[in-house]
């Protein structure tokens, strides 16, 4: 296999990975996690609440290979408000996790209007010293770094600010 096929598979099978390393903490909390069998609407899983009620989630990565400064950037992602709908950003480098709901995303992402993106969304969560060489959340995205997946668990996503 040639490099370039080898580094293909490798970073194409990065964001599958880490949706399985996300939903194996998700499991190891003791969510009821169920997996859609195809990817073709943006779901990568399905939470039972505990008050018997369920959610979607989407997983997005970021690799610790990315250039530097990029660590948390999220772009190109299609995505109109979703009912019911959670994101999870996950950031190697940094080993930060992010989790809004659709309307949250909807709020904070930045839609581009011209250009082969128009109308798919980003969110850039890092900033970055480029003395020191680091990469730190920015203040504003502070309140969506979690540690579990309580928001999933307890929050309405519809019904966040």
């Amino acid at each position: 296999m040639t490099k370039e096929a080898k580094s293909f598979r490798h970073s194409a099978a990065f964001g599958k990975r880490i949706e399985y390393y996300v939903i194996g903490l998700m499991l190891k909390e003791g969510l009821d996690v169920y997996l859609p069998m195809v990817d073709d609407d943006a779901i990568d899983a399905v939470i039972k609440k505990p008050d018997g009620s369920f959610v979607e989630v989407q997983i997005k990565a970021r690799s610790k290979h990315v250039l530097f400064g990029d660590g948390a950037l999220f772009a190109a992602i299609t995505h109109e408000y979703r009912k019911n709908y959670w994101f999870v950003f996950y950031s190697e480098r940094m080993d930060k996790m992010w989790i809004l709901s659709s309307k949250e995303f909807v709020k904070e992402a930045v839609q581009n209007k011209t250009g082969k993106n128009a109308g798919k969304r980003s969110i850039w969560f890092n900033g970055k010293n480029t003395k020191e060489k680091t990469e730190h959340v920015k203040p504003q995205f502070q309140k969506y770094v979690v540690t579990n997946f309580n928001r999933i668990l307890k929050e309405n996503p519809d019904k966040t600010k």
